[in-house]
């Protein structure tokens, strides 16, 4: 009997040690790191509010203040808009501001938003059991619902404004951010057993939706199938541009969120096998060797968008990891980078200072996919 006990004891142990780690990762303020990072660090006369000079912050095991804080920024039809930062203590007269500009639609899952405050608010809810935080949370997870296309993906903000926010978007994993929220609502109790029935079974058939419009905007071009574009035309589901330095190309950053995803998934279909086999591929055909990036200090720099006092340049090292860069030509598969002119040019020293010091133009996330495909192809019979 004592066997019995301890082991049911040690059971029940390990149940909640592993909820609170559930829980402290959806309770994680760093999720809104990017969106903090913005309203910090660029001044945009299109918020709502601006930081002030040493603008106090709740701690990170304030929890209610922080949930309340995502409540507030909370619009009407249940989504949120980008930069903030939800760890900031408002003034009364932000507060104010804020609460005015509830009926300001300018909402989006861009920058880590609105997927990020669902699964906190959730995180909140299951530690303090304040019904407005489930509410608020079940409201978010409809706003992301509404906002889906027909054919599976996601815009950029929604409602829908007149410019390439309304293309199909994986740049900065907005798809992959929402992705992920809709499969841990679907296979999770624990966390969100709040979610009646009727939506949990609109959060699955919204997440097979997205993994159609994923397999069916894979780039294939004239050398084969390869990865995926940052972003892609709503109606065709062809590639397109986004902002003027962020041209219609195989983006291997992007990618690489996409790839771990479809790995994720129990018992893949075919297409999900071969979508993930061709990706892997073209991983290590584009990879790069011998090359490193280095961060140099530098004359300052003025343009209109920042004061760059540090420079970028590419240097060759034999004993350099293998990189990529984030841009791949379709048909060539060159690699290839932008201004903001959108003149497309074929090295990082060809980039206007700005740009170049100031964006991510080589990565090594692929090296994630590459070190975790053999073990997901043996777990599912396949030999290359």
């Amino acid at each position: 009997m004592r066997r019995i006990f301890l082991f049911a004891f040690g059971l029940l142990c390990c149940n909640l040690l592993f909820a609170q780690n559930q829980l402290h990762k959806n309770t994680d303020v760093n999720s809104f790191s990017s969106s903090a990072a913005h309203w910090y660090g660029i001044a945009d006369k299109h918020n709502i509010i601006n930081p002030k000079k040493n603008q106090p912050k709740y701690k990170a095991d304030q929890l209610e203040e922080i949930g309340d804080n995502i409540i507030l920024y909370q619009k009407v039809n249940g989504g949120w808009p980008k930069n903030y930062d939800m760890t900031a203590i408002l003034t009364s007269k932000q507060l104010d501001s804020v609460k005015a500009a509830k009926n300001v639609l300018n909402t989006t899952c861009d920058n880590g938003t609105s997927y990020t405050h669902v699964a906190y608010l959730a995180g909140v809810y299951n530690l303090k059991h304040a019904a407005r935080f489930k509410e608020a949370a079940v409201k978010g997870v409809k706003f992301i619902l509404s906002a889906q296309y027909s054919n599976g993906g996601w815009p950029q903000y929604y409602p829908l404004q007149k410019n390439y926010s309304s293309h199909i978007t994986y740049n900065d994993d907005t798809f992959i951010g929402i992705m992920e929220l809709l499969k841990e609502i679907g296979e999770n109790d624990t966390d969100y057993g709040f979610i009646y029935k009727q939506l949990r079974d609109s959060v699955r058939a919204a997440f097979n939706k997205g993994i159609t419009c994923i397999l069916n905007t894979q780039i294939s071009d004239k050398k084969g199938t390869a990865a995926w574009c940052q972003q892609y035309d709503e109606y065709t589901l062809k590639p397109a541009w986004a902002r003027a330095f962020e041209p219609a190309a195989i983006c291997s950053a992007e990618s690489v969120g996409i790839v771990l995803l479809l790995m994720q998934l129990d018992k893949p279909a075919p297409k999900v096998m071969k979508a993930v086999q061709s990706a892997v591929a073209w991983f290590k055909e584009s990879a790069i060797k011998g090359i490193r990036v280095e961060t140099i200090k530098a004359k300052p720099d003025t343009s209109q968008f920042i004061i760059s006092r540090m420079d970028r340049v590419v240097v060759e090292d034999s004993n350099a990891p293998q990189i990529w860069t984030r841009y791949y030509e379709m048909d060539t598969r060159k690699p290839l980078f932008c201004n903001r002119d959108s003149k497309v040019v074929y090295s990082l020293a060809e980039v206007m200072r700005e740009r170049r010091s100031g964006y991510a133009w080589y990565t090594y996330s692929p090296q994630k996919v590459i070190n975790q495909y053999a073990a997901w192809a043996s777990k599912w019979g396949i030999n290359d």
